[in-house]
């Protein structure tokens, strides 16, 4: 199964929220995460996120903390997969027409339609284990296995940056569990400039025995957070519950081949093994992130039902570049005006009767 998610926000905070991990930078600097994009698989066993930050602010580096519930690989991810699954699950545009004018139709307003380089730190005694250290790309990437937050708060200070204190309160769950963390030191690509725009993509393994999303860091956004799942897996998926947020929509569902799209998803089909997946968009708002209370769970949906959205663009009916409704009026104003007129042609026609003659009754004898 595989998961395409989208988080939004724009998140100034000792700690900076995002879907499936939190930014933190030195107590100087600000930086905001407009944009997070990931596409996370899994195959029963085994788990793979492929994730893309967009960044902006004035933060010289940054160190992103992502939770994993077992031991993790990181490699570079292909930043076409995510093109690719937005074409493949954009809206369909059609046309639908009506029949009476509308407000913004004549003889209404006279209108005819309308539209609708970090360098590398020594890892950290005790309770943090530094279980993998990778240089990819501009990314120092730390796998670290640690047993309590103060401990991920002491490696953080030992690479230069603080644990805000809701960040570890946050993190606490996660270590009740016995998850691992992925620690990446996000650098800018110019030296000396500050870390923004679009970052490469980074491509996590990890064991897992269920489907998760990671979402409990995102209580600690600052503002509404918009959230975007794509699911690629045998059937149509769905959470298994809000998790705080309103109800998920879907706005995407059926089955896909990449392989047979002529290479149009060639990402898509690496990631997929060129086998076919039933692919399923899920859209959920969450306007007060504090109320955030686990992590995505997602399961099979009762019945695999396709389904598509549409982009309608109404428009007035109209026939040879002349409103329907005005031509319905016309005809009919004409049928009647026909009738009339064969009423009155036929009166006039029919034969009048002459009087019946009179009769003079004899005179009176």
């Amino acid at each position: 199964m595989l998961v395409f998610s989208t988080q939004l926000g724009s998140l100034i905070a000792p700690a900076y929220a995002c879907g499936c991990g939190a930014m933190v930078v030195d107590r100087d600097s600000r930086v905001s995460v407009d944009r997070e994009t990931s596409v996370v698989g899994w195959d029963g066993s085994t788990e793979q996120i492929v994730m893309r930050l967009t960044v902006r602010g004035n933060a010289p580096d940054a160190a992103w903390i992502m939770p994993v519930p077992h031991r993790a690989t990181v490699e570079l991810g292909d930043a076409s997969l995510f093109s690719e699954l937005q074409t493949l699950t954009a809206p369909v545009s059609a046309t639908r027409h009506y029949f009476w004018p509308r407000a913004k139709d004549w003889p209404f307003s006279g209108s005819g339609n309308s539209s609708g380089d970090g360098a590398a730190a020594p890892s950290a005694a005790g309770p943090v284990e530094v279980v993998g250290r990778e240089r990819l790309g501009p990314f120092d990437v730390a796998r670290l296995a640690a047993t309590d937050p103060a401990a991920l708060e002491s490696w953080l200070k030992e690479n230069g940056f603080e644990l805000p204190d809701r960040l570890a309160t946050a993190l606490r769950p996660y270590v009740e569990q016995k998850w691992e963390y992925v620690a990446v030191r996000l650098a800018p690509r110019e030296p000396g400039g500050p870390l923004s725009g679009t970052l490469d993509p980074l491509r996590l393994r990890f064991a897992s025995d269920r489907p998760v999303y990671p979402m409990r860091l995102s209580r600690l956004a600052a503002t509404p957070q918009s959230l975007g799942l794509y699911v690629l897996a045998a059937h149509r998926m769905e959470p298994r519950g809000t998790i705080g947020g309103q109800l998920p929509e879907v706005t995407y569902a059926g089955r896909v081949d990449a392989r047979q799209e002529e290479g149009e998803y060639p990402a898509l089909d690496a990631l997929t093994g060129g086998k076919p997946v039933f692919v399923t968009a899920i859209d959920q708002s969450f306007p007060r992130p504090e109320l955030i209370d686990g992590d995505h769970e997602l399961r099979a949906a009762a019945a695999d039902t396709p389904y598509r959205t549409m982009d309608y663009r109404d428009e007035l009916l109209t026939v040879g570049g002349a409103p329907a409704w005005l031509l319905s009026l016309l005809g009919g104003a004409v049928v009647v005006v026909a009738a009339l007129l064969a009423a009155l042609r036929a009166r006039r026609r029919r034969p009048v009767s002459p009087p019946p003659p009179v009769t003079v009754p004899p005179p009176l004898r």
